[in-house]
């Protein structure tokens, strides 16, 4: 192996472990009240529209990061299984056909993190190192 290709592997190595530790986890949350138990597929029914209650029966109202945060845009393509965009494009056509309307955006974890705390109907998701005692985590990713 030449001096290059060591040099570089040495290089490497840190510029990995940087790029992991800078990636958080994103933890779905609910009101520590709400009973229901949740997958990444009802998750997804619900913040997707097509479905309006948890399964413990409760109304399930979703609410969205800011469009362009990075942590909406890890939870569309991890949970929904769509870029921002294509949620985007989704939910023009449902808005237009009067067949749904998008979950409602806020500013920050912090705020999610609040209306979360203050009402069992809510499902949001914030960044996991935000959580403590006020939410339920359902999942994590």
């Amino acid at each position: 192996m030449t001096i290059v290709k060591i040099a570089l592997r040495l290089l490497f190595i840190p510029v990995l472990f940087c790029a992991a530790t800078v990636i958080a986890d994103t933890a779905v949350i609910i009101h520590p009240s709400n009973a229901s138990a949740l997958d990444k597929d009802t998750v997804k029914k619900i913040f997707l529209g097509k479905t309006k209650s948890f399964p413990s029966g409760g109304t399930a109202v979703p609410i969205n990061q800011k469009d362009g945060d990075a942590t909406r845009a890890g939870f569309d393509q991890n949970v929904l299984g769509k870029s921002s965009s294509q949620i985007k494009a989704y939910w023009s056509k449902l808005v237009f056909t009067g067949k749904g309307t998008p979950p409602k955006e806020v500013e920050n974890d912090a705020e999610i993190k609040a209306l979360v705390a203050n009402n069992p109907n809510i499902i949001g998701y914030i960044d996991a190192t935000q959580v403590d005692d006020s939410v339920k985590v359902v999942f994590s990713f």
